[in-house]
């Protein structure tokens, strides 16, 4: 039998870097962005694999000094600038690189009030919720691609959401609902159009309007206006009126993406105890949890 390589790729994960900036009018005013990246490569590596060749090769551990020089270097607000900037740089400096992927996961740290207003340089973590962006570059169709994404937003409401009217067979135990607990890890992301973000370069020029910021900002607010304030006939419902909201605020914004998992609390049964309608107690229950995915788009209008 014989045996071809299909596809490849390979650099380097897990770089990580916390960067200060300082307001050039007052140093003691101060932002930070912490940022674990991912860069991979493809190219012309096909011997390294096939024939132990390595001379293509640009080690990983140049991948990871770049990254940091860069980071070093230039501007890293927002992360979809600085992955433009890491595939320009890569892009340019190996002719043998005819694509590259980069990861850039943010850290949500917050500035908090002290003594009534916030202060210029102190920050507590918001985590476990992360700023995701993702492009891929490739050389010769010039063809650019950047999703960027809301992770691991927790977020629940006591009431406010409903679950009925659904099918019913010889399997359904769940009982109908108006009246629910509902609960969510949001995972969000957005495409960005192609005929708006055309060339690296793109990029930039919108990242100086603050296209990236505001969409982000956007999204994150939408999901948690839309969460809290609609009364839910499902997480289906919810997640594609989010979806819409965001397509009608951002105009640069192709598609979005909701992946939401359903974190169910369940009430107790107490009537062992001689506990009857209990309606404010209930245990989380880890697993199994319900998975709800949608991708919206933009319709668009027949020709005549």
């Amino acid at each position: 039998m014989q045996s071809q390589l299909v596809s490849s790729s390979y650099g380097k994960g897990n770089v990580k870097f916390l960067k200060v900036k300082k307001d050039p009018s007052n140093p003691q005013i101060q932002d930070v962005l912490e940022a674990n990246v991912k860069v991979l490569l493809r190219g012309n590596f096909d011997v390294s694999y096939t024939d132990a060749d390595n001379s293509p090769i640009v080690p990983t551990d140049t991948v990871k000094n770049t990254i940091l020089v860069e980071a070093k270097n230039t501007d890293v607000w927002p992360i979809e600038r600085f992955a433009a900037h890491l595939a320009k740089h890569f892009i340019s400096k190996y002719d043998h690189i005819s694509g590259i992927e980069i990861t850039i996961v943010q850290a949500k740290w917050s500035k908090y009030e002290v003594n009534g207003k916030l202060h210029a340089h102190s920050f507590k973590h918001e985590g476990p919720e992360t700023r995701i962006t993702v492009l891929d570059y490739t050389r010769a169709s010039k063809q650019l691609k950047i999703t960027s994404s809301i992770k691991d937003l927790t977020v629940l409401k006591s009431t406010g959401s409903m679950f009925y009217g659904y099918n019913v067979c010889d399997y359904t135990t769940l009982q109908p609902t108006k009246d629910r607990v509902l609960s969510t890890d949001v995972d969000a992301s957005w495409v960005y159009d192609s005929k708006y973000l055309r060339t690296l370069d793109d990029v930039f020029s919108y990242a100086d309007k603050g296209l990236f910021d505001d969409a982000y900002n956007g999204a994150r607010k939408i999901t948690l206006d839309k969460f809290a304030l609609e009364n839910s006939a499902s997480v289906q419902a919810t997640m594609y009126n989010m979806s819409h909201e965001i397509l009608l605020q951002v105009k640069e914004i192709e598609t979005v993406t909701y992946q939401l998992p359903n974190k169910h609390y369940i009430l107790f049964n107490l009537e062992w105890k001689g506990i009857k309608n209990n309606t404010d107690l209930f245990y989380p229950s880890p697993d199994p949890n319900g998975l709800i995915k949608c991708t919206v788009g933009r319709k668009v209008s027949a020709k005549l």
